[in-house]
């Protein structure tokens, strides 16, 4: 079975939804944005996996999905407390 990825339209399109969603002032938009730049941060990844990107990118992946991991998980807990 071969794998199948979809390219992000632009290499740097998951660095503009990580912003758009750290940045979001309106409490009801950020899980989306935060699910969006998620999905966007993941295609890249993928995108590397297979055409063998830098170091440097794959690592600012990994924070981008961990800060985005973390922020959803604050915003829940702020949500509820």
């Amino acid at each position: 079975m071969d794998t199948i990825y979809v390219p992000c339209v632009k290499p740097s399109d998951w660095k503009a939804l990580y912003r758009a969603a750290i940045l979001e002032a309106n409490a009801s938009d950020i899980p989306k944005r935060v699910s969006e730049a998620e999905e966007a941060v993941l295609a890249r990844g993928r995108e590397l996996f297979y055409l063998h990107g830098t170091p440097e990118e794959k690592e600012a992946l990994e924070d981008a999905l961990y800060a985005l991991r973390a922020f959803k998980t604050a915003c829940q807990h702020a949500q509820t407390g």
